[in-house]
């Protein structure tokens, strides 16, 4: 059974690949200001930063191999310790025609190899990169995130044979049956860790009875963290360290730290540091991180 976490890391997601870039100037979309953001979340208390790229003159988002290298090189070159988490959940897109006319398939989708979907992780070697453990609608219209079973299998081998944690991204219950499976293949090794995505259409719904039945099905042997959308993403903070998890925040998933108040990245994750400290858990250092997911630094 798990208890309240006494200690917990701060992950800060800093720019994600949603329609964001216009409805915030404080989204970062260039490797100058991406790589910027990671060193400001990371001052800021965050452990580990969650990175996307996105196209330096357009703000769409991309994943140019270039790209991802600039901004890693960019932070460690700062001389900030922090965790690198790089994304791999790019190449997945399927977008259908219409609902009547599903073929040929629309404009944003890009369908990648396994391989291919691994170049930037291969290239930057970081710490820990995502890994999108299912399918969904995902949004409005036709698009679907698409991850089938033998993707996924071939993606968590190559991932581990990097010597990278895999961190397994799960939006329904379903995704966290099919990491149960990756694990007992063999292709996940421990410690496994996982982060719950709630309330994202249409996956989980991001209500505690819904949040709970989620944790209470994750292997107590499991390292967990969970996070909401919007409004809900900072009561989300205090709701996943009391369940016994750690905590993502930053404009991936929220633009404001209250109505009508743009936050930016390390303002986020300064706002979940008091949460956490306000509940007497602490926050854990990047070295801890690496203690606790067993990491492997060869960047």
């Amino acid at each position: 059974m798990r208890q309240v976490s006494t200690e917990v890391y701060i992950t800060c997601a800093v720019t994600g690949s949603g329609d964001t870039v216009n409805k915030s100037g404080e989204v970062p979309f260039t490797p100058e200001q991406i790589a910027a953001d990671c060193v400001a979340a990371a001052r800021a208390g965050a452990a580990i930063v969650h990175i996307h790229v996105r196209d330096p003159h357009t703000g769409d988002p991309s994943r140019e191999v270039g790209l991802y290298a600039e901004v890693a090189e960019r932070v460690r070159a700062s001389g900030t310790d922090v965790v690198l988490n790089l994304t791999a959940g790019m190449g997945g897109d399927l977008v259908l025609g219409s609902d009547e006319e599903p073929l040929p398939l629309g404009p944003g989708t890009d369908m990648a190899g396994a391989t291919e979907r691994l170049e930037h992780v291969a290239l930057v070697r970081p710490e820990i990169c995502t890994l999108d453990c299912g399918s969904m609608n995902f949004g409005e219209g036709d698009y679907v995130m698409t991850n089938t079973t033998s993707t996924l299998h071939s993606m968590a081998r190559k991932i581990t044979d990097l010597g990278v944690r895999p961190e397994i991204e799960v939006f329904d219950t379903g995704h966290l049956w099919q990491a149960k499976s990756l694990v007992d293949a063999g292709v996940i090794e421990d410690p496994v860790m996982v982060q719950l995505c709630m309330g994202i259409p249409w996956g989980a719904p991001a209500d505690l009875n819904t949040f709970m039945a989620m944790v209470n099905n994750v292997p107590d042997s499991w390292v967990f963290s969970a996070f909401s959308i919007g409004r809900l993403q900072l009561p989300y903070v205090a709701l996943a360290a009391i369940a016994g998890g750690n905590v993502r925040v930053g404009l991936e998933d929220n633009l404001y730290l209250g109505r009508g108040e743009p936050a930016t990245n390390a303002t986020l994750v300064e706002r979940a540091a008091t949460i956490i400290e306000d509940l007497n858990i602490a926050v854990m250092s990047p070295a801890a991180v690496r203690d606790r997911l067993a990491l492997t630094n060869d960047g």
